[in-house]
């Protein structure tokens, strides 16, 4: 079957929370100096908004600006064959109030990247949106060996 001829199946709001509470990285958009930059965050979800922690940087300073942002993640479930993805959009802010610093860090928040990650930031969702497809079967002798479709027709 034609990848065109696949159904998307729109992902309701509280499946998209789901798919993101069980995952810890996500790819953050945000402006800088006038253009895109897309970094690596690990994050956690909590009162349904986005948190990660950051040293000063664009990240930070985008964050004091309280600017538009989105974090995007998806994934690929090779038992099922299907392929996800979840974009949240919404505002940043800095998180100063210590209570909620450690109800982040007992979500269990911690960055991968070594070095002092001491800035709390969070994105509040203003828009949430996902969506789910039965990907198409990769042709095997010409897909790349490490397309993760591959694992689930070999």
């Amino acid at each position: 079957m034609d990848s065109r001829n696949l159904p998307i199946e729109n992902l309701s709001f509280d499946d998209c929370w789901v798919l993101l509470d069980n995952d810890t990285v996500g790819r953050l958009a945000i402006v800088v100096d006038e253009h895109p930059e897309i970094f690596p965050v690990n994050y956690a979800v909590h009162l349904r908004s986005i948190v990660f922690r950051t040293a000063p940087g664009s990240k930070l300073w985008d964050a004091r600006m309280e600017r538009p942002a989105a974090l995007e993640i998806d994934g690929y479930d090779p038992a099922s064959e299907q392929a996800w993805s979840v974009v949240v959009r919404g505002e940043t802010e800095i998180i100063e109030d210590q209570g909620v610093k450690d109800a982040v860090d007992a979500l269990g928040l911690e960055p991968w990247q070594p070095g002092e990650k001491a800035h709390y930031v969070r994105l509040n969702a203003k828009a949430l949106t996902g969506r789910r497809f039965r990907v198409n079967k990769p042709d095997i002798w010409n897909t790349r060996l490490q397309d993760r479709r591959r694992a689930s027709f070999e």
